[in-house]
């Protein structure tokens, strides 16, 4: 756990197989099985399950929306409160290099400087099934729909000290950290 500014979040990216009720997340590892998907569900970046020890798992947006993707006490954060992180270290163009780890981009790995001990990694993503990225960009959900197709997420690149927003589908295969209530 670390605290930045007012709130505390977890310092890795989440690792689960189960919701907080106990009840298990699948796991799709079929390209087409996962694009259609409307459920819940995770994956280890490729397939690959040494993938999860560095950067955690990849869920879809309706892992997310059942709001039991985290321990109890914690959740995913909203738009607002990644803003409020965003803010406070700096605004859009300079957070991201104080978010990013020193090491395990690819290089450049532009203004990479974990000031603020949020670690964050480029686990890459799953796109629509497939995998991409790893190295080069890391992507997290927030619990805020954008409309019924897309959700707001946030990214983390190798080439660039911001930390953007982005509005996705929410198919994709994004990480996910935890902020506390």
């Amino acid at each position: 756990v670390v605290k930045i500014g007012n709130q505390l979040w977890m310092s890795e990216n989440l690792k689960t197989t189960k919701y907080n009720d106990g009840t298990s997340i699948p796991n799709v590892t079929d390209i087409s099985a996962w694009s259609n998907l409307s459920t819940g569900a995770w994956t280890y970046y490729n397939n690959i399950p040494p993938n999860n020890a560095i950067y955690g798992k990849l869920y879809n947006w309706y892992a997310v929306n059942t709001t039991k993707l985290c321990p109890q006490g914690w959740h995913i954060p909203t738009d607002a409160e990644w803003t409020i992180l965003t803010d406070y270290l700096g605004g859009a163009n300079m957070a991201g290099g104080k978010m990013k780890s020193v090491t395990g981009w690819n290089p450049p790995n532009i203004g990479a400087t974990n000031v603020s001990e949020f670690s964050g990694l480029p686990g890459g993503y799953r796109d629509y099934g497939s995998f991409t990225d790893i190295g080069k960009f890391g992507f997290w959900w927030s619990a805020t729909q954008f409309d019924t197709d897309a959700a707001w997420s946030r990214y983390l690149t190798n080439t660039s000290s911001s930390f953007s927003r982005i509005v996705y589908s929410k198919e994709q295969g994004f990480s996910c950290r935890c902020v506390k209530d």
